[in-house]
């Protein structure tokens, strides 16, 4: 609402400056209060043609246009200064401002289409080769920078454009960890489509451009939590479907703590010793939707499917699930002569946890069958994980799940309404509370939403179910829950880049660059 506020300030402000500027150049003050008669008569104020200003129609581009037209208006009047522009792209009115008061401020000229023309006669001067006239021409160039003023307009533009660009179309990643192994390896370079399942518009705008949510070397925040503004998300171009990646913000993000190495969530912390050592004495960390960690995942299961894991297998609606080409699981095995190491990396075996004649192995099917092929006598046993405790959502009292026998569990979809119990809560605690913002609370076994007791709960969007292609080797939707629609980030395009364990000194995946990030 405070951006907002400011934004409609900013217009109206925007309209008075230009009621002070336009009589300057011999247009009615009046025409400033009228929408889109002001930016018409601003366009033939800086030399373009009256239809330009319908660009300000288009959400992201019109960023470009209003900021090109800021800077022309304030040239058109004789400001050329750094100063002048840097404070026209800033807060407009305040230039605009200036312009109208001062008494010996007058109108020039048009200065996009002058500039343009100018630069068209030194290049046909150029193109004759009359170098006489193009000397002249440079000589006597009114529009002229200083290198230091070019270098520093230049960089600040090519920041600005590759943040652009970052936030809302396309973004790089790196995949981090094995969990997508073998469909994703560790060290693929990721470019991810942000406008594929629409784009959402930035919600934290106060911070540092092309950072997430730290600042290396520093190890804090890169923002601020205020201003802010309300999620929003354009129009799609495709709809996420049952077995794609996707690249979401991680959903138990929002209370953090930081390790050398990753982030815990609050909850992990509190429950599992492991992380809680890794923290040591890190502080907790709140963070909005928009800066939560990103991580990559399949989404295997959509609003209103049922989902059940039984020995390891996924079922969707009671049918078994299509498993990725080259899903793993982990497996013990153990040969009675040494196992062929140099082979299995040949296959795309990870040797981290190997030894000569024994190792615990991530592995395909094919993999499997090739490694049973090398001798009838090597013994392999898939793994069964049996913890409970940290396994969604982490009531061991109603829920009995492990990430090898999970559910049965119903995916939430937008719209739709379910009974809730003292029983059941521990499944929409976080939807309720956290990701749909209401006050939820326990007293006397009775729920208590907003201060009302509530027997049952309405969605307000749709959830996801995520998992990893490395399936015992994956933090997923099995450990913090549902992924909610608003926490889409975008869709994953193709590998650009690839190094062995993420290591350049272990080389580069040659044959990895540019495939699809698609693939099962």
């Amino acid at each position: 609402m405070i951006v907002l506020i400011f934004l409609l300030v900013t217009y109206v402000l925007t309209c008075l400056t230009l009621s002070w500027v336009f009589p300057k150049a011999g247009v009615s003050g009046s025409k400033a209060w009228i929408p889109g008669v002001n930016f018409v008569e601003w366009c033939k104020l800086i030399g373009r043609k009256p239809g330009h200003a319908l660009w300000l129609l288009f959400p992201i581009v019109n960023i470009f246009i209003w900021t090109g037209m800021c800077i022309d208006l304030v040239r058109s009047f004789g400001k050329m200064d750094f100063w002048h522009s840097a404070l026209a792209v800033i807060f407009p009115p305040a230039i605009l401002g200036i312009i109208g008061r001062e008494q010996d401020c007058k109108y020039v000229e048009p200065a996009y289409s002058n500039e343009q023309n100018y630069i068209n006669s030194l290049h046909e001067a150029q193109k004759k080769k009359d170098w006489s006239k193009a000397e002249r021409l440079r000589s006597n160039n009114p529009y002229a920078k200083s290198m230091a003023r070019e270098w520093v307009e230049s960089i600040v533009f090519a920041v600005f454009a590759a943040a652009f660009i970052r936030m809302f179309l396309i973004e790089a990643f790196v995949i981090p960890t094995s969990s997508m192994e073998g469909s994703l390896k560790v060290g693929d370079f990721l470019f991810v489509s942000k406008a594929h399942y629409g784009i959402r518009t930035p919600m934290t705008i106060a911070m540092f451009p092309l950072l997430h949510n730290t600042v290396p070397g520093l190890g804090c925040e890169s923002y601020l939590d205020k201003p802010s503004l309300p999620y929003f998300r354009l129009p799609a171009i495709s709809s996420l479907k049952r077995n794609d990646p996707f690249v979401f913000n991680w959903p138990a993000g929002d209370s953090v703590y930081l390790s050398p190495t990753r982030s815990w969530s609050a909850q992990q912390v509190a429950k599992q010793p492991e992380a809680k050592a890794d923290v040591k004495n890190s502080t907790l960390r709140v963070r909005p939707m928009d800066k939560k960690d990103h991580y990559i995942k399949r989404c295997v299961a959509m609003p209103d499917d049922s989902i059940q894991i039984i020995n390891n297998q996924l079922y969707i609606n009671g049918q078994p699930a299509k498993n990725p080409k080259h899903m793993q699981y982990i497996y013990f095995v153990s040969s009675p002569t040494a196992l062929p190491l140099k082979k299995l990396d040949q296959w795309g075996v990870s040797l981290r946890e190997s030894q000569p004649s024994r190792g615990i192995f991530a592995l395909d099917e094919e993999q499997v069958q090739k490694i049973k092929n090398l001798d009838p006598n090597i013994q392999m046993q898939v793994y069964m994980p049996d913890d409970m405790s940290n396994t969604f959502p982490m009531d061991t009292v109603h829920y009995k799940w492990t990430f090898a026998n999970f559910g049965p569990l119903w995916i939430p979809k937008k719209g739709a309404t379910v009974n809730l119990t003292a029983q059941n809560i521990a499944l929409y605690t976080r939807i309720i509370g956290t990701y749909e913002g209401n006050k939820l609370e326990m007293k006397s076994d009775q729920i208590f939403i907003n201060d009302q007791v509530a027997t049952s709960y309405t969605f307000k969007q749709d959830y996801y179910w995520a998992m990893g292609d490395n399936r015992h080797n994956s933090e997923d939707s099995r450990s913090w829950g549902f992924v909610p629609a608003d926490h889409i980030v975008g869709k994953p395009l193709f590998i650009w880049f690839s190094l062995k364990n993420a290591k350049l000194k272990d080389g580069i995946n040659w044959n990895r660059i540019f495939r699809s990030a698609n693939q099962d």
